[in-house]
């Protein structure tokens, strides 16, 4: 088979920079056609791998290619997606450093099936353990599931990802995978209830109907067939020939058992699938006072039924509002669910290689909201190539001294500022017409655009363009010129798109409904949140920039797939198509500088430590700088001077600690810049994080004056961004502090955990006691175990705080009103209990007496009633025991005729303060006593 390959990958060359005519993209494009009529798919460019889609099935990814290629140079075999998984795996190794593979393209081009070729590679050929099995079976089994859930048939492509995925694959220090990560980024949720002409909805949907059992489908209210249901047969492409959903739902049910869902997770995860699809069947007309009514109640049994006056048209927009958001949540709950089965409990230091597979660059018929963020997207990933081959490396050639021709190249930076710039790109204007006051449009957002950025070279509509583009846009779109072409957005559906807003009693239905997953994804907190959450643009601007952050931190390969027609024929080769690919990819810039440049570029250290063995001088170690080793390495072996370059600095570095001179000046030039460069990825991110990049000798002193700068800065914007409310909060730790740090036990684990303004909501406290209070405002609140004088009963009670007074309330009732001016004190056990016992003076023979009180969050509760009461040493820390006093010197009245002194006392056994196993000893008025336990009590 081996010798096979050899032979026939003798068609072309296969590396593009072996090409002779290496400047003409007729001679690439000759060349790539040559390769993809013999079925040669796979082309480097260095090392970079193109890729063209056969759209059929080839043979070359059997147990034996993947053996062949496992630890092989990266050059020795013909190109291919192992090697290029293959050689970051072992560089991973080698150096120990994190790698991702970036897969571009446009949709329909491949990438999916590249990133499954690279995760089944590394689940086969890394050493295992047996232990480690079921890591490695669910990360592969992770894509099936993700892609039924998130993957749906357009007209360019059977299997496109509509959302994005970036898997980190963890490998612990001898290369075994261990465990995995991922992020999702912009589920394409309006699938859910619209399609395009010739699409179909997500997988998951046909495959449950094609491949339940009949049982399953009678329990969930469904039937087989797709045409039934209005949120699959919009384009009547139910079926698809090329997609076999039965056998599709047998492999997503087995990776199921593997990854860990309960049958209860399937249960709930599939009556929501139902769900969905009975929402889409629900049918409104209008009654006569124009609110929309359900006349056919078929579908509501199987759901939870909302009713609400709202007109026919806004009952259809709630009804499909709500459809996206459980289908949306609930696609971020299985993410969520599928990280946690591959989490790694080991948490000793972890090498990774990330996956990005990422939507494709997009242009349909008509192109909405979803096509501008993934052509956005695409933009991004542009950039980040560019920054990390041609313009770096150009930069580096230059900065190293080495003669080189500038190579051109279109930078799209200024198309990625159009979308994005602050307060004036395409996205912060759309989020400015969302929530202004006033009526806004799509149409409204379209003038806007025209004028604020109307005069951007990159920007068109219909009435800023010449009379030949007026007539290919229409009234409401524009165009924009991206790296990849022109694409014209419609821009109905932007604004609501961009809100993605659902009615307030809508996520009060989800929220207390029965199915756990919902309840997880709609949680009762969102309700109390009155702030605008952000828009789903801007959050999607925020996630593509920490993707890059990501990114930006790790060693890269690249992978550019190419769609070779728009029919997904085999063998079709169409120039036009790949050559505009070719184009837009930047695939001709990347050749010539490969070809001008040097395709192997090691740092010294990594370069000595792979070829010392090949010197004497150098073997077994070498004790100089690396630099030196490599320069005598070199020459031992006998490279011609035109056949490599060192890098000027050599002699910089080997002068570096010497007094500033000609010899070291560009070096140490170089290494302030550099140092400078590199710290913008190495920020702290907040006042906690203590990390910062170890400076070099020579910027020690500048190095701590930026770090003492940057944590002023951080502590300057921590205190910006502090709300009253938290600034409250942060009041009470501090008085909580002076009470409490060092006298109590658990006060230490208490700091991280926050006070909150109430324990109890107001809808809570029965009417007839706010009336009772005579509506005093309420402080605090907080549920409450109160025990009886007599017998120490526990009783389930509140505690109520007001500015005046403390309540202790039994439903209806006041069972005790303490008042501030009456208040004695407070006393807690030094222990870690939750027991108080709040004193009250003896004067006013109408209170009842001191409270015991048990509290789940006895440090919060303590901390605002002395903050409420407003008495210095109001509470005291008992050491080991808490006295409450009825005699003379003021305390509790067990009873109005015989004043007793009731001392608690630990029980013997006992680690906590609990009053029902305490020892009560009781002094009478006459000055005999007698022992009481908490059993002679009940």
């Amino acid at each position: 088979m081996e010798g096979t390959l050899t032979a026939r990958d003798k068609v072309g060359v296969q590396d593009f920079v072996l090409l002779d005519a290496h400047t003409s993209e007729s001679a690439f494009m000759d060349n790539l056609r040559k390769r993809f009529s013999e079925n040669l798919i796979y082309t480097y460019i260095g090392t970079l791998l193109v890729s063209v889609n056969p759209y059929q099935e080839l043979g070359i990814y059997t147990m034996r290619q993947m053996e062949l290629y496992q630890g092989v140079n990266f050059f020795e075999l013909p190109p291919h997606v192992y090697a290029i998984a293959d050689n970051a795996y072992r560089m991973m190794c080698s150096e120990l450093n994190n790698h991702f593979i970036l897969i571009s393209g446009e949709s329909g081009a491949g990438k999916t099936e590249a990133s499954k070729k690279i995760l089944q590679y590394f689940a086969v050929t890394c050493p295992m353990t047996e232990s480690l099995q079921i890591a490695r079976d669910r990360l592969l089994l992770s894509n099936p599931v993700l892609e039924a859930f998130g993957n749906a048939r357009t007209p360019r492509n059977d299997n496109s990802s509509r959302f994005g995925k970036y898997m980190d694959i963890q490998f612990d220090f001898q290369g075994v995978p261990v465990g995995g990560h991922i992020i999702s980024y912009l589920i394409e949720k309006s699938r859910v209830v619209h399609q395009n002409q010739g699409e179909r909805n997500f997988h998951i949907f046909y495959q449950l109907l094609a491949g339940s059992e009949a049982d399953h489908l009678a329990y969930l209210g469904l039937e087989r067939d797709p045409q039934l249901y209005k949120y699959l047969s919009q384009d009547h492409c139910a079926k698809e020939s090329s997609v076999n959903d039965k056998n599709d739902w047998k492999t997503v049910s087995d990776a199921f058992s593997v990854i860990d869902f309960t049958e209860a997770d399937l249960q709930n995860l599939f009556g929501i699938i139902a769900s969905v699809l009975h929402l889409g069947n629900i049918r409104f007309q209008e009654d006569d006072q124009g609110c929309a009514t359900i006349p056919d109640t078929h579908e509501i049994k199987w759901i939870a039924k909302v009713v609400c006056p709202l007109t026919l048209e806004l009952s259809v927009y709630a009804r499909d509002a709500m459809a996206k958001a459980v289908y949306g949540r609930t696609f971020t709950w299985l993410v969520n669910k599928i990280n946690s089965s591959l989490v790694n409990k080991d948490f000793t230091q972890k090498t990774v290689i990330g996956l990005l597979d990422i939507y494709g660059f997009e242009v349909f018929d008509k192109n909405g909201f979803e096509q501008f963020c993934i052509n956005y997207c695409n933009e991004k990933l542009q950039q980040l190539l560019i920054e990390r081959t041609l313009k770096a490396e150009q930069a580096e050639y230059e900065t190293e001294g080495i003669e080189w021709e500038p190579i051109q190249y279109f930078n799209n930076k200024i198309i990625c500022d159009l979308v994005e710039e602050r307060h004036k790109g395409i996205i912060s204007i759309l989020d400015e017409e969302c929530i202004r006051p006033g009526p806004a449009t799509d149409l409204s957002f379209l003038e806007k655009l025209e004028e604020k950025v109307g005069k951007h070279a990159h920007f068109q509509t219909r009435k800023l363009a010449g009379p030949k583009g007026q007539k290919r846009i229409g009234w409401m779109e524009f165009r924009l010129f991206h790296y990849a072409g022109e694409v014209t957005y419609c821009t109905k559906g932007f604004l609501e798109k961009n809100n993605d807003l659902l009615y307030r009693h809508l996520k009060e239905a989800l929220c207390g409904c029965q199915n756990s997953i919902l309840r997880e994804c709609f949680l009762a907190a969102e309700l109390e949140n009155h702030r605008r959450p952000p828009t789903v643009g801007t959050q999607f601007k925020n996630s593509l920039s920490s993707l890059l952050e990501i990114l930006i931190s790790k060693e890269p390969s690249y992978i550019r797939c190419i769609k070779p027609n728009d029919r997904k024929e085999p063998s079709e080769f169409d120039d036009f198509l790949v050559r505009h690919q070719i184009k837009y990819l930047g695939l001709m810039e990347h050749l010539r500088v490969r070809r001008a440049g040097f395709a192997y570029q090691r740092k010294y250290e990594h370069f000595l430590q792979r070829y010392k063995s090949l010197c004497p001088d150098t073997w077994p170690h070498w004790p100089g700088p690396p630099g030196e080793g490599v320069e005598r390495l070199i020459k031992y072996i006998g490279y011609k001077p035109e056949e490599y370059k060192l890098g000027k600095f050599i002699n910089g570095f080997i002068n570096r600690h010497q007094p500033l001179s000609p010899n070291n000046e560009e070096f140490l030039v170089f290494v302030r810049k550099n140092y400078i460069l590199n710290l913008r990825y190495h920020i702290p991110k907040n006042v906690l994080d203590k990390s910062w990049l170890q400076p070099p000798g020579i910027l020690e002193n500048a190095s701590d004056l930026l770090r003492k700068m940057c944590t002023r800065n951080l502590v300057r914007k921590y205190c910006c961004g502090v709300t009253a409310e938290w600034t409250a909060m942060m009041q009470q730790k501090v008085v909580a502090s002076e009470i409490f740090r060092g006298k109590k036990e658990g006060y230490a684990e208490s700091l991280n955990q926050p006070f909150v303004n109430t324990r109890i909501d107001e809808g809570d406290i029965n009417p007839k006691v706010l009336q009772l209070m005579d509506s005093e405002k309420i402080q605090y609140s907080v549920p409450v175990i109160k025990y009886d004088r007599k017998g120490f009963k526990p009783r389930q009670r509140q505690l109520i705080l007001t500015q005046k007074a403390a309540y202790v309330v039994e439903l209806a009732k006041i069972k005790q009103k303490i008042e501030y001016s009456a208040l004695k004190g407070v006393s807690t056990s030094s222990l870690s209990d939750g027991i108080l016992v709040i004193h009250v003076s003896p004067e006013n023979k109408k209170k009842k007496g001191d409270a015991i009180l048990l509290c789940e969050h006895v440090f919060e509760v303590v901390t605002k009633l002395a903050m409420l009461v407003k008495k210095e040493n109001l509470v005291n820390v008992v050491q080991g025991r808490c006295r409450c006093g009825g005699s003379p010197d003021g305390g509790m009245h067990l009873s109005s005729i015989n004043p007793v002194s009731v001392q608690l006392r630990q029980a013997p056994g006992k680690q906590e303060f609990d009053p029902v196993s305490y020892v009560c000893k009781k002094k009478h008025a006459s000055g005999s006593s007698e022992s009481i336990t908490s059993e002679d009590t009940e």
